[in-house]
Order: structure tokens, then C-alpha cells, then sequence
């Protein structure tokens, strides 16, 4: 009960934040967009930027922790994306379907939640988890659902627009930089660090109220039969498979298990409806699977989080 009051809770508060605020008018109609943009653009490449600028390498070159995790994420988002082909969904919307069940709300909800969980050294891990999320799988997704949208014999130019969004990605580019800065530049001065510092303390709380008052305004019927098998997958299937891989393929300590499971296990962020809405894909399964695997995740990640740090103290 301790970790849920004290740490679970108080993150899921601030998405209860947001939801308040934007269902009661204090919030405007422009408010999730307007944070979502401050969220993408500044605070969470500053905090990206600052953690791997300031890491270690020892910190950063973790392997098995990285394959542990996409591993999880990769199995997930294929066999969802697999199964709806084989049930006649356009490819598309299967891909849309494979992020929704892998694609893991690391940059709104990870960073906070690993933070007060386990502590500033597991923030490294988590951008480990935020770039294989946020670039190669919602790249992933990006390409595929391109080649189905994409007249025949088009496939180069569309991956190499693919590839040159993801460059323009500042998820992508900030922990970029933080590694080049990291290998040839001297140590952040005091003030562009506090600088950081101070963007990078606004990202989390600002994303999770984000996120609230995003549910607040999004308009949909759950469509239940097809929605309880994603947020299954992401729930469940996604922490699990990543625990199997972290303890029996890669053999990880039980720190950076826990890191790796806590993460796959966290609710769909955000990313896919964005995607579904810049294709004009149906994006009610994606809101919907925002929505329910947030509140349902608010459990599943308390006793996570519960069982993993009582072995750790």
C-alpha cells in the first residue's frame, strides 16, 4: 500500500489533474495539444539531452537490457499486427493495432513513475526504452502503415521518409546530441544545466496532465471485444514476455529487470493516435486503448512496482 500511496498514485493523480481541469473548462480547448507540444519539443528533449549527456557510458551500453525490452515490444506489436491481417483488417490499421498493444507510454508516464520508484539511476534505462519506443517501433509502424497507404513501387521514397522524420524526431535527436556532447564536449556548465534542469523538471508533470486532460476531450464508443485483447497484450502479454527475456535470454539483475518489466507494462501512450489521426485511420480503438489500459494500469503497475522494490530493499 506504501508504494501505491506514495508513488503510483501521486503520477496517476496528476492524469486525474489534467482530466479535472479540461472536463471543468479550466483547461481550454487547445490546452493537451499546447502541452503536448511543450512535452515533445522542449522538456522532454531537455531531460533526454541532460541524462545522456551527464551518463556514463557504462550507463548507456546496456545490450541486454535493450534486446530484453524490444523483445517484448517486437513480439507483441507482430502478433497483434499478424493476427488482425489474418481476420481481413487493412494493413494499416493491423499496424495501428500492433502499436496500440506495444507501443508504451515511456515519455509521459516512465520517466516520472521509474524515477520515484527506483531512483535518478534508472533514467538512463528508461531512455533506453523511450528510444527503441518512440523511434524504431513507431518507425516501424510508420513504414508500414506508408506501404499500405502508398501506391505500388513507391517503397524506397517512402522509407526514406520515414527515415528523415525520425531524424527530425526530437525524442530521437536529443539523446543523440546528449551521447556526441557526452564523448567530445567538457562537462555541462552550471548555467545551461540549470537551464536543463529546469525544462527538463517541467516535462513529466506537464506530459501526465497532458495525457488527463487529452482523455478528457476525446470522444469515442469502446469497442469492447476488440479493445480487451490490447490492452491484454499490452498489459499483460508485453511485461511478461519482457520478464522472460530479462530473466531467462539475457540474464539481467534483478534492478534492471524491474525497469525493463515496469516499463513494458505501462499503459499506450499517446503515438498511435496520434498516427491514426494523421492518416485518417479510425482512431476510437487507440483512444480507447489510451484510456482503459491508463486506469486498468494504475493496479497492474502498483503491484509491479510493490513486488519488484520490495526485493530490492
Amino acid at each position: 500500500m506504501e508504494v501505491l500511496f506514495n508513488v503510483v498514485l501521486p503520477v496517476f493523480a496528476l492524469v486525474g489533474a489534467g482530466w479535472l481541469t479540461r472536463t471543468y473548462g479550466l483547461l481550454g480547448d487547445a490546452a493537451a495539444f499546447e502541452l503536448n507540444r511543450f512535452v515533445v519539443y522542449l522538456g522532454m528533449p531537455a531531460l533526454l539531452f541532460q541524462v545522456m549527456a551527464t551518463a556514463k557510458w557504462a550507463d548507456l551500453h546496456q545490450p541486454g537490457f535493450a534486446a530484453a525490452f524490444a523483445f517484448g515490444s517486437a513480439v507483441v506489436f507482430g502478433c497483434t499486427a499478424w493476427l488482425r491481417r489474418f481476420q481481413s483488417s487493412h494493413l494499416a490499421d493491423a499496424s495501428l493495432d500492433g502499436l496500440n498493444s506495444g507501443y508504451a507510454n515511456v515519455g509521459f508516464i516512465g520517466f516520472p513513475l521509474c524515477l520515484a520508484a527506483f531512483g535518478p539511476a534508472s533514467l538512463p534505462l528508461v531512455t533506453i526504452c523511450a528510444i527503441i519506443t518512440v523511434s524504431i517501433l513507431f518507425g516501424i509502424a510508420v513504414l508500414m502503415v506508408e506501404i499500405a497507404l502508398q501506391p505500388e513501387g513507391k517503397l524506397l521514397s517512402t522509407v526514406g521518409k520515414v527515415g528523415y522524420s525520425l531524424l527530425k524526431n526530437p525524442m530521437l535527436l536529443a539523446p543523440l546530441l546528449g551521447v556526441l556532447y557526452a564523448a567530445f564536449a567538457p562537462p555541462l556548465p552550471m548555467g545551461p544545466n540549470r537551464f536543463l534542469t529546469l525544462l527538463a523538471n517541467a516535462a513529466s508533470p506537464c506530459a501526465l496532465v497532458s495525457l488527463g486532460a487529452f482523455i478528457a476531450e476525446t470522444k469515442f464508443e469502446i469497442q469492447w471485444p476488440r479493445l480487451s485483447s490490447i490492452v491484454a497484450l499490452k498489459l499483460v502479454a508485453q511485461p511478461l514476455l519482457t520478464w522472460i527475456a530479462a530473466t531467462y535470454m539475457f540474464d539481467l539483475n534483478h534492478e534492471s529487470t524491474a525497469i525493463a518489466v515496469v516499463v513494458a507494462a505501462l499503459p499506450t501512450g499517446t503515438g498511435p493516435y496520434m498516427l491514426a489521426n494523421l492518416y485518417s485511420r479510425d482512431a476510437s480503438i487507440t483512444a480507447g486503448s489510451v484510456l482503459v489500459s491508463t486506469v486498468v494500469s494504475m493496479g497492474t503497475i502498483a503491484l509491479l512496482v510493490s513486488v519488484f522494490t520490495r526485493h530490492l530493499s
